[in-house]
């Protein structure tokens, strides 16, 4: 265990924002093992429970993607589900969210970036994909890198300090006034923690709909056949 926080791990120091994180992927695996065993039982409350939620985030993705819905969904309910449960654990007592930790925020927006250039090129081909970095003028090139990297740094940065105020806020609230105003601080925590999971989600999903409007930019519209006249006798 190291002074600071965190272990050291064979000359690698492991923080303890990052070992939060561990053990929440391997919760929330234990967790969908479970469901998978709930799921085999009809008329289940958790069933009903996880076809809701599965429900709201496929037609949220697909009034965005209509045609890649499929393939996108996932990732994105990934996204939530890992920002709730990381945004809500600073509620445990002797936890931190990880999320207000900038080294998990970049690592969930670089998740991101890569997921964004994936879905392009898979679904646009390299050519196409790269070709609507020089649209409408290859003039806009470094323009259009230096916006992948800024969106990607503002995606890190927001959660990270909206996050981490969050959580000194309540600190510095519990110091001042004790623990005679938990429950409207947890409302607000709570409140505050389900909006920037959403948020997060939400620009994920409009930053992989912006690369895979390439597609249809690149495609040539379709112009309706002329009338063939018969030919007069």
């Amino acid at each position: 265990m190291n002074e600071t926080g965190g272990v050291e791990l064979g000359g690698l120091h492991l923080s303890t924002a990052l070992l939060t994180s561990f053990g929440i992927v391997l919760l929330l695996v234990l967790l969908s093992l479970l469901l998978q065993v709930a799921l085999r039982r009809p008329d289940n409350i958790w069933r009903t429970l996880a076809e809701t939620l599965y429900g709201m985030v496929e037609n949220t993705v697909r009034e965005v993607l209509p045609r890649h819905y499929p393939q996108v969904a996932p990732l994105i309910g990934t996204l939530w589900v890992f920002l709730v449960v990381a945004n809500l654990i600073g509620l445990v007592p002797g936890l931190h969210s990880p999320t207000a930790d900038l080294s998990i925020t970049s690592a969930l927006a670089l998740i991101v970036f890569i997921s964004v250039h994936w879905f392009g090129i898979r679904y646009c081909g390299l050519r196409a994909y790269l070709r609507h970095y020089l649209s409408p003028s290859p003039i806009l090139l470094p323009f259009h890198l230096i916006s992948e990297i800024t969106r990607t740094l503002a995606l890190a940065i927001r959660l990270f300090g909206n996050i981490m105020s969050l959580e000194m806020a309540a600190l510095l609230v519990l110091l001042v006034a004790g623990f005679l105003v938990p429950v409207p601080l947890l409302v607000l925590h709570i409140i505050e923690a389900l909006i920037q999971a959403y948020i997060f989600g939400v620009l994920a999903l409009l930053y992989i709909a912006t690369a895979l409007e390439s597609q249809n930019s690149q495609q040539p519209s379709a112009e309706p056949e002329s009338p063939t006249r018969n030919p007069q006798p």
